[in-house]
């Protein structure tokens, strides 16, 4: 993988599905017969264009229980709303208050062995090029504990639905909003609300 300039999408129907915000299946569903590797051929696909707000988030609150972000405002007026998945019983996601401390478009997933992640065998660090397709999909916005991070992720039907190694989990567009209404210094809460 080190020789791989980046993991772009695999095919021109993925990157259809996901700059659409929806899933392969559901971009075929709605195209039946199309071709989505021909120039000029016309789709059906969802509207996403919606006006979007400037306005930079105030706190975030991570529900782990409800497996929500949640963005607000100064006056605490909720600004955003997102599914996510939050942690794992292997690596549960940390309890408090965190900060932002950077926010990374296309990063580089850099694997550090100490962590122990099921399923990866390598007794040594490694990373992986940027691009959507990469462990932490197209952004990585990093929190105050080590190791911890709200991050896109090349599988956008998980979320919510598997768990993560105690980061927070979003589709890649999701984590691109997100981003662009956080700074540095913005708290990010985690919170366990009974339902």
């Amino acid at each position: 993988m080190k020789d791989i300039p980046k993991l772009s999408y695999t095919s021109p129907r993925e990157g259809l599905a996901e700059k659409f915000h929806m899933s392969e299946d559901l971009l075929s569903a709605l195209n039946p017969g199309r071709h989505f590797d021909r120039a000029g051929e016309a789709i059906v696909v969802i509207d996403v264009a919606a006006e979007k707000s400037s306005e930079k988030a105030a706190k975030v609150e991570v529900d782990k229980s409800r497996q929500t972000v949640k963005l607000f405002d100064k006056s605490n007026s909720l600004i955003g709303f997102y599914p996510a998945t939050i942690g794992s019983e292997e690596k549960p996601s940390p309890s408090g208050t965190l900060k932002v401390t950077e926010i990374d478009r296309n990063p580089t997933y850099r694997y550090n062995p100490e962590y122990h992640f099921k399923g990866v065998h390598s007794h040594k660090p490694f990373t992986i090029r940027p691009g959507p397709n990469n462990p932490v999909g197209s952004m990585w916005i990093n929190l105050s504990a080590d190791g911890y991070g709200i991050h896109g992720t090349p599988f956008p039907g998980k979320v919510s639905k598997s768990e993560s190694h105690g980061c927070v989990r979003l589709t890649n567009w999701d984590a691109e909003r997100v981003a662009e209404r956080l700074s540095k210094g913005t708290p990010v809460e985690f919170v366990n609300r009974v339902q």
